[in-house]
Order: C-alpha cells, then structure tokens, then sequence
C-alpha cells in the first residue's frame, strides 16, 4: 500500500482545512469539547450538520448518486481526521452513517426520494432500534414482533439502549416476523414514526448523568409496509451491511491521536506532587507513549482498510479488529486524563449542556469538569456496537480459524 498522498489528495487537505477556517464557529469547537457524552447534543451537533450539508459534503459514505461527496477513501479519512484536529462536533451517525447507506443500498427508488433528502437536510432524526432486553450480543434472539395485516404491520415489544430516541422522529428496527423458522431467517428491517401513540419513550440515564439512551416501547405501534426494507425474513443480512459499512467507514485513529495530543499539552503544566510537571514523571510518560504508538498503529490498519475499499473489496473482519482497540484506547486515553487532573477530576456536574451561558463554573478547568463524565461513559465503549467479546470471537473465526 503506497502511504504517501499524492498531489489531488494534499490539494484536497488544504481544500478541507480552509473550509474549517472559514466555517467552523468557535462555539461549536467549545462544545464538541466541553460534551462528556458519546454523543454532541442535537443544537450543535445539527448545526455542523446543515453547515456541511450547504457545502455539499454531509454524507462522504454515501454514493454520489444518491447525494454523496463521490470522495474517494482516502479522502474520507483525510476529511475525517482533520475536522478531528480542528476540534469539529461529530455528526449523528444514526441516519447519516446507519440507515442512510442502508436506503442507498437495499431501498426502493421511492424509498430513496422519500428518506434520503431529509437525512441529509436534517430534517428527520433517526435512532436505532436493534438490542432489547435479554439480546443484546445475541441480537438475533430479540422478540419485538411485527405482524403484516393489509398494507400495515403491528408492532409490539421493546428496545433497550436506544440513543437519541427521546430526539428522533423515525426509528429503524429489526423486528421478528416469522417465529417459525431459524431465528436469524425471521427478522425484516422496518423503519417506524416515532410520533404516534403505540410508542413510548423512557429515560435511561448514564452513571455520568447523562440522558443520551432510553427504552422504547411498542404497544400496537404501526408503520406502512412501504416502510419495509427489503423484502420480510432478510432483515439480518441487511442488519449485517448496517454493521460493516459503519465499521468499515469508521476512522478511530484521528480523534483518538488528537485526545493524546491534548494530553500531551497539559501534562507539560500539570503539577506531579513531587518534582515539577508530570510530564516528566517516566511512568506516565511510558504509558501515554504506547496509548499514542497503539493509536498510530491503529490509523495504519484504518489507511489498510480504507486501500481494501479503494479496490473495491469488503473491509472484512478487519472491521473487528479496528473496533476492539478502537475502544480499548479511548479508555486508557480517559484513564490517563483522570489521572493527570488528579483531585480536579472528581468533580460530576449534572447540570447539562457543560458549555454556553449557563454552564456550571468548572473547577480548577474546563478539561477537569467533563474528565470523570467522559471517563464513565467510555466504560461502555467496549461493550456497545458489539462488544471486546464477539469482536475477539469474530477475530478468532474469521481470522485464526479457531
């Protein structure tokens, strides 16, 4: 794989890194930084949204035909790793990066001109509804079913850690329409209205305070069979694309470097307690030095997946493997900034958002009031959009060949 860009893609560079300059607000920089969620709240985060979608360049992974940047992967990664150093909001990925590719891809030409031109304006908000109570690793187990009566199904059941639902004004779920055959052959892809009464939205808040998942119930919820992707029973492969494409198009490394990068900075100020700054205590040095080798690492393996594309090839289980230590990073990474910020990063606000007018006052720093919040959401890094468990066993099969 050749790793050095050629003229288009650092003309492209330069291209993204004058659009940031001149387009990116300040307020939006403050408050991709001062979130302690996984997810921005939807004020900055859809304002990102609509300035990249005036531009053009909202939905690099779908085709051009159907509204994409018709970048080539090189470009997507470049484009993703220098708004990750120009500190931008990230984009809900619900509709751009989940549903949208999945419409692209497997929807009806109706289907298309109906969903896609409101994802990409962001005029609908879409959530995901897959893990329940009781299958969660083993999706395929779920039991919210969907009956057809006419041109109309019934829906009834439950999802569980559904983000953004208390936000969105569609969701797209796997349901169960044929209990009688192998369970991964009865599950078909719908998508449903959230504003109706069959649906019921319930809080889920983190350990950190934060309110960014729920429980979404079904009693008697309907949506058109015009809403039907794909045909009844191919849910699970469809749900299967949704899973590869997000994580095949997924670039960890870059915010990854850039959080390191920012500890960097710190630690040359931060006091030790013994002898001057930590940064010149060797234990933590050596331990921010592998989070910034694994991460580099890691942007590698991204850049190998990325020429996969290029040739027009499927990510594969490499996929897996990006996700495993994806999220094992960005843990030490909130690790080791708890532990810089000693003392100061005791302190949980509840109040939210952390950022604008009526933000609580920080103590000692603004890096120090969201540190724990970060720290306890990224606990659950490791275990949403597939675990370190199946990432490992699908590593191991597809692999190893264990």
């Amino acid at each position: 794989m050749d790793m050095n860009f050629s003229k288009e893609d650092l003309a492209f560079r330069e291209e993204v890194r004058d659009f940031l300059a001149e387009n990116l607000p300040q307020h939006l920089r403050d408050g991709a930084r001062r979130t302690p969620g996984v997810f921005v709240e939807p004020d900055i985060g859809m304002e990102w949204h609509r300035i990249l979608a005036k531009k053009g360049w909202v939905a690099p992974h779908w085709p051009k035909e159907d509204g994409g940047t018709g970048w080539t992967p090189v470009q997507k990664f470049i484009f993703d790793k220098e708004t990750a150093l120009a500190g931008a909001p990230s984009l809900a990925i619900l509709g751009l990066r989940l549903v949208g590719p999945v419409i692209c891809a497997f929807g009806t030409p109706e289907q298309k001109a109906r969903f896609l031109p409101r994802i990409l304006s962001g005029d609908d908000y879409w959530c995901q509804g897959y893990s329940e109570p009781g299958s969660g690793s083993d999706l395929a187990s779920l039991k919210t079913t969907a009956t057809l009566d006419g041109d109309e199904y019934t829906v009834n059941g439950s999802k569980i850690w559904t983000t953004h639902a208390h936000h969105a004004n569609w969701i797209f779920a796997l349901v169960r329409t044929d209990a009688t055959v192998k369970k991964q052959a009865g599950i078909t892809f719908l998508l449903l209205p959230m504003d109706q009464e069959g649906i019921e939205v319930t809080p889920i808040h983190s350990m950190s305070g934060d309110h960014e998942v729920n429980a979404v119930f079904f009693s008697d919820a309907k949506t058109s069979v015009e809403n039907r992707i794909g045909e009844e029973g191919a849910g699970w492969s469809i749900a299967k694309f949704l899973l590869e494409n997000e994580r095949g198009g997924s670039c960890f490394a870059p915010r990854l470097i850039q959080g390191i990068e920012r500890l960097e900075e710190l630690a040359q100020t931060q006091p030790s307690g013994v002898n001057g700054a930590i940064a010149h205590d060797s234990r933590f040095r050596d331990r921010l030095a592998r989070a910034k080798l694994q991460a580099e690492a890691l942007e590698f393996t991204e850049l190998r997946i990325l020429a996969e594309l290029a040739k027009g090839r499927s990510p594969g289980p490499q996929t897996s493997l990006v996700k495993l230590l994806g999220s094992n990073i960005g843990q030490e990474i909130d690790t080791l900034r708890l532990e810089l910020l000693g003392t100061d990063a005791l302190q949980l606000p509840l109040e939210r958002p952390l950022y604008g007018n009526e933000a609580p006052e920080p103590i000692g720093s603004e890096i120090a009031q969201t540190a724990m919040g970060k720290y306890l959401n990224s606990r659950a890094s490791t275990i949403y959009g597939g675990s370190d468990e199946v990432q490992k066993n699908i590593i191991a099969k597809t692999v190893l060949g264990l």
